[in-house]
């Protein structure tokens, strides 16, 4: 998605100022304010808006969600300026760039409750974090491409961005799990196409030894998936992984488009609407999903409490992935987690229920 032109931004900032009160002063007697920007536009974030509007009649505030149309910290800033302007008690933000974005978030910090979810920023001064441990939840991704290529293979991974906390902790967490304590990262050529570069992780070569990226641009998404098959043709035992939401669908359409269904193994993350009913039939081998609807409830459940001075409902440690497959499994506990192994289709038909709770 290309960036918001300069008139696009004036726009959006222009919208926001319109619920600044005449005076300029916050009304004490209103119930309070509250905002969530999200770090682009996504069914996931559908999830987390149908929860966050949930939570917001619970817990009696008025709730202002925003996803923007490209995955930029700078189309961030301009809003969240806004809403501190506007005297809004908490902002919940899922943190596109940690590094670039903490130092202006001090400052949010210290005029209103903030909160980070899906995408941390540990020093913005945040009252906590709403989100899995994604290095872990990437742990669980390598568990599945494990599972998918029981003997070793080639391995592509395609995420949207790697600046980001969880595009950098996911792929890691995956390449962790692959790795042995003699091959973690070694860098080679692959073995039946030496034109190939990348690395090694046990018995897994990871084609150009890094993540594909497209920037949260889903037609970059499509293109690097597409072009990924063209240069592995032939090659067997491959199994292409999808860290942000969308990148499951999009290589599905990719491999569905070269008649290699079954052949090429899937792996993704998020619940993707398109990537569960995949694993329902048999297409995908798996995800790992976080549960953005109650980020969005529990975000907006904190900030509520926090702006009637309540620091109870405070977040400590990481929320719990789910491994969705076709067939499900038992409960285990991983790690100190308790995680949950739901069939795709029966998630799916959860998930929709929790769509059509809360109208939008």
């Amino acid at each position: 998605m290309a960036r918001w032109s300069r008139l696009g931004l004036v726009a959006a900032v222009a919208v926001g100022l319109g619920f600044v009160p005449a005076c300029g002063k916050k009304d004490t007697a209103a119930k309070p304010k509250v905002g969530i920007i999200t770090n682009c536009v996504d069914p996931f974030w559908d999830l987390c808006e149908a929860g966050a509007n949930k939570a917001a009649k619970d817990f009696d505030v008025e709730l202002v969600f925003n996803q923007p149309k490209s995955g930029d910290g700078d189309i961030q800033k301009p809003v969240i300026d806004a809403w501190v302007s506007q005297g809004f008690s908490g902002i919940g933000v899922s943190v596109i760039k940690p590094k670039e974005q903490t130092d202006d978030l001090k400052l949010v910090a210290k005029k209103s409750v903030l909160v980070t979810m899906d995408n941390d920023a540990p020093d913005s001064g945040r009252v906590c974090y709403v989100g899995v441990d994604n290095k872990e939840a990437g742990r669980a991704v390598g568990r599945l491409v494990k599972k998918a290529l029981p003997n070793g293979g080639t391995v592509a991974l395609f995420i949207g961005s790697v600046t980001s906390a969880n595009g950098q902790a996911r792929p890691a967490g995956v390449l962790e799990e692959l790795a042995t304590p003699d091959k973690n990262g070694l860098a080679g050529r692959h073995p039946s196409r030496p034109e190939l570069s990348g690395k090694f992780y046990g018995n897994y070569f990871l084609v150009d030894g890094e993540p594909k990226i497209d920037d949260m641009v889903k037609e970059k998404a499509a293109s690097n998936a597409q072009a990924m098959l063209s240069r592995l043709d032939g090659v067997p035992d491959v199994c292409m992984v999808g860290l942000y939401a969308y990148n499951p669908p999009s290589i599905l359409e990719a491999v569905r488009s070269k008649n290699l269904v079954g052949k090429v193994k899937i792996v993704g993350f998020d619940e993707n609407q398109e990537t569960l009913k995949a694993i329902a039939d048999g297409h995908i081998e798996g995800t790992v999903v976080q549960d953005p609807y109650n980020y969005g409830y529990k975000t907006v459940e904190v900030l509520a409490a926090e702006a009637r001075g309540d620091k109870t409902k405070r977040v400590a440690g990481s929320a719990p992935y789910q491994v969705i497959t076709r067939d499900g499994g038992p409960d285990q506990t991983i790690n100190s987690l308790h995680i949950k192994f739901p069939k795709a289709g029966d998630y799916l038909t959860a998930m929709r229920e929790q769509l059509a709770s809360v109208k939008r």
